[in-house]
């Protein structure tokens, strides 16, 4: 099974969660008409939906609120740059979503929704997150400088990103 099959479930707080309305999702980015010349440099929100494509929401929105509670392929934030006349390319994107969690395994996905929309990026994540779910509280880590150990009760935290996955599609 390739990374890009994993659906990552929601694993936020419900309040957040109560805010998504489905079918009211962020805007599907379907090909560089769908971009606007006074968004260059803007960071958005995104997920990739079920379908494989790439949703936008303003930087603050909840990423849930993005996904309309749904389940997602990939989820973070994302900036673009003007790349030639009616053309795009990605300025910077990472993996950044406490309510997902994604594994960095979950570039594939989003760099499918790119090719997809027309839009060039780069060969992985330019923000790339490290996620972990420490065994011993049950707590979600931000792995910084590769110190795999929880903040909260000092146990190790595994090698391998270990939650927030539904199965494969």
């Amino acid at each position: 099974m390739t990374a890009s099959r994993y659906r990552y479930r929601y694993v936020g707080p419900e309040e957040l969660r109560a805010l998504a309305r489905p079918g009211r999702g962020g805007r599907a980015l379907r090909g560089p008409e769908d971009l606007r010349e006074a968004e260059a440099g803007e960071v958005f929100t995104y997920v990739v939906d079920l379908d494989g494509v790439m949703r936008l929401a303003p930087r603050r929105s909840e990423h849930v609120v993005c996904a309309g509670g749904e389940p997602v392929l990939g989820a973070g934030e994302i900036s673009f740059r003007p790349a030639g006349t009616g053309s795009w390319a990605v300025a910077e994107v990472g993996n950044l979503s406490t309510g997902y969690c994604p594994d960095l395994a979950s570039w594939s996905a989003v760099a499918t929704a790119l090719d997809r929309a027309g839009i060039r990026r780069p060969d992985g994540f330019t923000e790339p997150v490290v996620f972990r779910w420490c065994p011993g509280c049950g707590q979600a880590q931000v792995v910084r400088d590769a110190h795999f150990v929880c903040v909260f009760c000092d146990a190790d935290l595994p090698p391998e990103w270990n939650g927030g996955l539904t199965g494969s599609q």
